[in-house]
């Protein structure tokens, strides 16, 4: 239903989509009375929104630098509308270079890779940053640190797309070698009977048993950049890989290895998660817009979080979404939980 000014001549807001954005990225704003004669001012909090586009019924503006989580207002002329309450991305990491996904641990700490560039050896490979968001040292021995994932001993993995080995590293820090041999290794999961799947981004996705057997499990198209894998709670395997295409795929595979394409048509997908409801979270590009994409149980996707250059996706026990750039750790209140480990 078309939204209506107010009585009081009051620019109105129907609808703000998507659901939450970090800095840089941008939200669509619907309503009635959004400009007037004159070009709409947009707050979010106390920081004023750059605007993309303005018009009378619809507004998009871009999330700026020191936003944070809190009420988003159009001002028309003298007048301004209801506060619509946003889900803002705090920083609270920098400085990092990850490749996938963070990982989370059952106390809520989080693992964030510092993976360099190919055969770069950086001072560390993986931070753990605690429940007040210090960032600390934790493995600093693994060449390019790229997949992460706990097993339920709470044991962390580590793939390395530099010499193909998985490492397991103790809650103190103790690193071993898991597994070698997985080539360009890069996302890692494991299913609801413990065993590793590993992503070789040649086109290969191996499966590990807990006595350490290797076998062949898939195959797929290779990967400019890695494959990222996680569980859904059907127990299948759901992939992605950017390729050189802009309509790249979601693959799932069943617990025999079979292959089918779960949805075709995201740009340079990535990072991959899902919630505790089943959905499932996408690190990529739907109709030109940029950030973390999720699909609903009949295979639809709509943007869910807006942002540039996400590679990866958790979420916390606290409910919370953590994003990871380039360089830089986002966590977003949405209020939604994660899926428990398989």
């Amino acid at each position: 239903m078309a939204s209506k000014k107010d009585s009081n001549g009051r620019p109105e807001i129907s609808n703000v989509t998507p659901e939450a954005a970090i800095p840089g990225g941008e939200f669509q704003i619907r309503g009635a009375g959004l400009a007037r004669s004159n070009r709409p001012r947009v707050t979010i909090g106390d920081v004023d929104a750059p605007i993309v586009i303005g018009s009378d019924s619809y507004v998009i503006v871009r999330v700026p630098d020191g936003a944070s989580a809190g009420e988003l207002v159009v001002e028309a002329g003298n007048q301004s509308s209801r506060a619509w309450t946003c889900d803002i991305g705090v920083q609270i990491a920098d400085n990092l270079y990850p490749v996938g996904n963070p990982a989370v641990d059952a106390y809520g700490n989080i693992f964030v890779t510092f993976s360099g560039s190919r055969g770069q050896k950086t001072p560390v490979s993986v931070y753990k940053i605690d429940l007040n968001y210090s960032p600390k040292p934790f493995v600093s021995d693994v060449m390019n640190a790229t997949g992460l994932a706990f097993d339920k001993d709470g044991i962390l993995y580590i793939s390395s797309r530099y010499d193909g080995i998985v490492y397991q590293v103790t809650a103190t820090g103790s690193l071993s070698v898991y597994v070698e041999g997985m080539g360009v290794a890069t996302g890692i999961a494991f299913d609801h009977d413990e065993n590793l799947y590993v992503g070789d981004r040649g086109g290969t996705i191996f499966k590990i048993s807990r006595s350490r057997q290797i076998y062949v499990f898939a195959t797929l198209e290779a990967s400019i950049a890695a494959y990222h894998l996680a569980f859904g709670t059907d127990n299948h395997l759901y992939v992605t890989g950017p390729t050189t295409s802009s309509f790249d795929s979601v693959y799932r595979i069943s617990p025999a290895g079979e292959v089918e394409t779960y949805y075709r048509g995201l740009g340079r997908p990535q990072g991959i998660a899902f919630d505790a409801e089943g959905r499932l979270y996408v690190a990529g590009s739907v109709g030109g817009r940029r950030g973390v994409v999720r699909f609903d149980q009949k295979r639809n996707p709509e943007l869910f979080l807006s942002g540039p250059g996400i590679v990866g996706l958790a979420f916390t026990p606290s409910r919370a979404l953590l994003v990871t750039t380039n360089s830089s750790l986002f966590r977003a209140d949405v209020g939604i939980n994660g899926r428990p480990l398989p």
